[in-house]
């Protein structure tokens, strides 16, 4: 704008275009041929152009409702009233508008707002605070809609460190804390799932250590948490990641084989853990000496397991081979139930 053009505004509305600019960053002065004389900055970044200066304003601009007209005089018949318009870069965003005219016979003036576009305008545009008078409704609903975003931030943020937190407490109820195994809760919804599946084929092994007590007492209860550790790493290695390893008790395990019910390979895992962990394990230099005892039962035994059967026959077949002298293992088998074990 030249100084002349600011010293006509300075005299036709006692104003200083930046003053303009800054009042209504969205505002249009046209000349009377409806050629814009100068546009507010807001006006300018959004058309996507710096210099306005000269362009009609019908070349930039639609007038939409409440009816389209394509001259200023027809454009003045409707100063005053509430105008529907859209941008030629942005026909889909409608904006709101109001034209009056200038005395002296400068031209007109035209003033307009976001309206209903809000949010799709400040996106497109990248448009903050600083593109709208502190006046503008526009200015309380960006800051609504930062809070909303901020709140909305937060919640999302909220949600999900309850939601890690509700896994990390389910993992925790699911799992013994000094071994980092599985615990008898979760054992026995694992078992649950898997005897209801009629084809379900599985192995279940029930393990007791021996000698544990003596470790307990000789060398104290420190040691025997050094030796369940160490048990529990031993039974991991020795599993696929589909089993699942528990402990059910004070030195007691129980192993759930899916998907597996070959008796020959379960027998030589079965003593493959027996064997290691008869190694002695150290525990402040002192070496720590247990075996173990296990009974294993097999789906194949079963036409419709239940989870108490299923454990209940490993259980016998797990004092079986106490009763022959520990250190070894044994399959269940139905006389167990009316042996002596």
């Amino acid at each position: 704008m030249s100084v002349n053009d600011d010293m006509v505004l300075g005299r036709v509305i006692g104003l200083s275009g930046m003053a303009l600019d800054r009042l209504m960053p969205l505002y249009v002065w046209l000349s009377p041929g409806a050629h814009i004389v100068r546009a507010g900055p807001t006006f300018r970044k959004m058309v996507g152009e710096e210099e306005l200066t000269g362009r009609s304003l019908f070349d930039l601009m639609t007038l939409e409702k409440p009816r389209l007209v394509s001259s200023l005089p027809d454009l003045m018949a409707l100063q005053g009233r509430r105008l529907t318009v859209s941008l030629k870069t942005a026909p889909d965003l409608p904006l709101r508008a109001m034209v009056v005219s200038l005395p002296a016979g400068v031209g007109a003036f035209m003033n307009l707002s976001l309206g209903v576009s809000f949010a799709d305008a400040v996106d497109r545009w990248g448009l903050t605070m600083n593109d709208f008078s502190p006046c503008d409704h526009t200015v309380d609903l960006l800051y609504l809609r930062e809070a909303i975003a901020a709140t909305s931030h937060e919640s999302k943020q909220l949600t999900e460190r309850l939601h890690a937190a509700r896994l990390v407490a389910e993992e925790q109820a699911l799992t013994d804390t000094l071994t980092g195994l599985a615990n008898r809760r979760a054992m026995d919804t694992a078992l649950r799932r898997t005897v209801i599946d009629p084809h379900a084929r599985f192995g279940l092994m029930h393990l007791d250590l021996d000698f544990f007590k003596q470790v307990n007492d000789t060398l104290g209860h420190a040691a025997g948490d050094h030796v369940l550790s160490h048990v529990a790493d031993v039974l991991k290695s020795e599993v696929r990641r589909t089993d699942i390893v528990a402990r059910v008790g004070g030195d007691e395990f129980v192993l759930l084989f899916r998907g597996c019910d070959d008796p020959k390979l379960l027998d030589r895992i079965a003593k493959r853990l027996i064997a290691r962990l008869e190694e002695p394990t150290m525990f402040e230099g002192q070496p720590c000496r247990i075996s173990a005892s296990i009974g294993t039962t097999l789906s194949s035994q079963y036409e419709k397991p239940t989870v108490d059967q299923v454990l209940s026959d490993a259980d016998l077949a797990l004092y079986a081979s106490k009763n022959r002298g520990r250190a070894q293992h044994t399959f269940y088998s139905p006389d167990l139930a009316s042996g002596p074990h």
